[in-house]
């Protein structure tokens, strides 16, 4: 509610719904989680959560702690407007039924609605933000917790450079370094939005954007066959996309190689569903490519000049009479 933004902020949405239970048994290993299961067979008894779930698909991750202690959660990825929790509860009930797993007690509950995507915040502006205020959530995954761990060192010593004294000189004189205008103000929270979403940075978020894009349009057999190509890409492309790792030019690679790692039918169906959100993404990143940040006084030119306002101000001090004896 504190960031501003200079756009209509319209994103996709992760839904989930989960819960911790107590159950008779149930089918998974006790030493793997199950990641994603996009298997739809419990909704064919019900031909509207079928039909339902055949346009906007949902999946199920499973964390079993022991035989009869597991976590279980069904999951929209990505969708616009939402997925209802009713919806997803009803859903992973019928799932639960044709696993025939028999829930005895539920020990926690839960409801997660995750924005995705959409226009970053204004920036700079004077109200700094990180994490999901400062739009770090990936906007294909949904994740955030890498992102945000390694934004969050740079974004703080940012901080202290600008609000740490220039010097010992500024601070032997007894020159203040707070702002000493609204302009100072604005330049030193606009250094830290450098260091929150660098160009590269940016690049990267337009891309995962278009990523998110495409999943919007998929319904669930081609969702099926996207992830089919996913995760046939090597574990450096799959793990760095996932995790931000990727650079730009590095997730232009990865697109080019999960587009031909694809069948006929995918690849037609992704450059149908692509080019809209490959469009959207080349605008994106247009600014980017020329002075996309305004040029601002580095660490070091603000430094000189608060030598300068010590020196001065040493000089007008008048001096302390000695007494001698």
């Amino acid at each position: 509610k504190l960031v501003q933004f200079d756009q209509k902020f319209d994103p996709g949405y992760q839904g989930a719904y989960g819960i911790i239970a107590e159950v008779e048994s149930h089918p998974f290993e006790l030493d793997t989680m199950l990641f994603m299961d996009w298997r739809d067979d419990h909704t064919h008894p019900q031909p509207d959560m079928e039909a339902a779930n055949r346009k906007t698909p949902t999946f199920l991750y499973a964390m079993p702690f022991s035989k009869t202690h597991i976590f279980l959660e069904e999951t929209s990825l990505v969708s616009r407007p939402i997925v209802p929790f009713p919806e997803l509860k009803a859903r992973m009930e019928a799932r639960l039924k044709w696993l025939g797993i028999k829930v005895k007690s539920v020990e926690e509950e839960e409801y997660c609605l995750i924005p995705m995507g959409g226009v970053l915040p204004t920036h700079p502006q004077r109200v700094l933000g990180i994490g999901g205020t400062a739009g770090m959530v990936h906007p294909s995954t949904g994740f955030m917790v890498s992102r945000a761990l390694g934004a969050a060192p740079l974004v703080a010593d940012s901080i202290v450079d600008q609000l740490s004294r220039p010097s010992d000189r500024a601070a032997d004189a007894g020159v203040s370094r707070a702002p000493r205008s609204e302009a100072e103000a604005n330049a030193m929270a606009a250094a830290v939005w450098r260091t929150t979403w660098p160009v590269e940075r940016i690049r990267q978020r337009a891309f995962n954007t278009f990523g998110m894009d495409v999943l919007l349009e998929l319904d669930l057999r081609r969702t099926r066959e996207f992830f089919s190509a996913f995760f046939t890409m090597s574990d450096y492309h799959w793990h760095g996309f996932l995790s931000t790792r990727l650079s730009f030019t590095q997730l232009l690679g990865f697109g080019v190689a999960l587009f031909f790692s694809a069948s006929s039918d995918a690849r037609l169906n992704l450059l149908k569903q692509g080019v809209p959100g490959l469009a959207r993404m080349l605008f994106e990143i247009a600014p980017t490519l020329n002075h996309y940040y305004k040029e601002a006084p580095t660490v070091g030119d603000q430094k000189a000049a608060a030598d300068r306002e010590a020196a001065a101000a040493a000089k007008s001090r008048k001096p302390v009479p000695t007494l001698v004896k």
